[in-house]
Parts: structure tokens; sequence; C-alpha cells
């Protein structure tokens, strides 16, 4: 004769299944998330730009969507010191190091209005200056602030073209 299933092992047994499904479902309905988070990735959100009110803190970008962003408009910034964006820099970067954005940001706003999309890069993972400078941007009114974490070297690393001098 069978025994009947003590309540709290069938309990025990359908929260188990639940979970099971619920995180199947979630897995299905998000790949690139799972994949990014596999592949040690940032994990990038493809929402609409934070409206300014709301937005306290820059935007990850992901090297993938780079280019079509810039195509879009949006605004390479180099938040390394000038020695090193005069060396070499992303393409149409403006150099704005995090260092003087005290005594440059005026200029800085004068040059790129506030509603451009800004996308600010360092010297790459780990690098905190792009993270802190986008938060002193935000702070100051720019509405769109993404920072490219993988920043100048993985563009390099990835042989991406760069330019020279002091530029803008």
């Amino acid at each position: 004769m069978n025994s009947p299933m003590i309540p709290s092992r069938r309990v025990l047994l359908e929260a188990v299944v639940l979970v099971l499904v619920a995180v199947a479902v979630g897995l299905s309905l998000n790949p690139r998330l799972v994949m990014n988070a596999f592949m040690g990735r940032n994990v990038v959100s493809k929402k609409p730009p934070i409206a300014a009110s709301v937005q306290k803190f820059p935007q990850p970008v992901d090297y993938e969507e780079l280019d079509s962003l810039i195509a879009a408009g949006d605004q390479l910034v180099d938040a390394r010191d000038h020695h090193l964006y005069a060396t070499a820099h992303l393409p149409g970067a403006i150099s704005l190091p995090l260092g003087e954005v005290g005594q440059s940001l005026k200029k800085f706003k004068a040059q790129i209005p506030l509603e451009t999309p800004l996308i600010l890069y360092c010297n790459g993972f780990g690098c905190p200056d792009s993270f802190d400078l986008g938060v002193r941007l935000i702070a100051a009114g720019y509405l769109h602030v993404q920072v490219y974490e993988g920043g100048f070297p993985e563009w390099r690393d990835r042989g991406r073209p760069l330019e020279a001098g002091e530029g803008r």
C-alpha cells in the first residue's frame, strides 16, 4: 500500500517545481541578459534614455552598441588626462578630464548642449573616472549620460581607429 506524501514534503516539491518553471521562463525571455552574464560582459538595458530628473548615475553602454549610438549623434567624451587624449583617443571624442571638470565645465556646456547624449570613457574596466565624470555631468544638467566601461583599451585592442592630437 502506498503511503500518502507528508504534506510538508508535497509543499516543498511543489515549491521546487514552481521555482524551476519560473527560472526556465525567465531564462527563455531574457537570452541576451543570460548570455552577457555568463560571458562576463555588461548587462546593458535597451530601455529609452532616462529623463534627467530621474537619472542619478550614468548608464552602461556595451561595445556592440557604440557604432549605432555614435551614428545617431551621441558625443564621445574622453575622461582621461590631456596627455593621454593627445597621444590617442577615439575618433570624434572631446577631452574633459575628470580632474579639470571644475575649470572646464562652463566651456564644455557652451560647446555641447545639455540635450546631447554623451558616451564617456576612460582607461577601461576598473577606471572610475568616466563614471565619476558622468555623475558630475548629470548634476550639471545633462539629460542622457552613458559610460563605455571597456573604454580606450577595449576600443584599441579590437583594432578600431584612433586619432591623435589635441582635437576639440
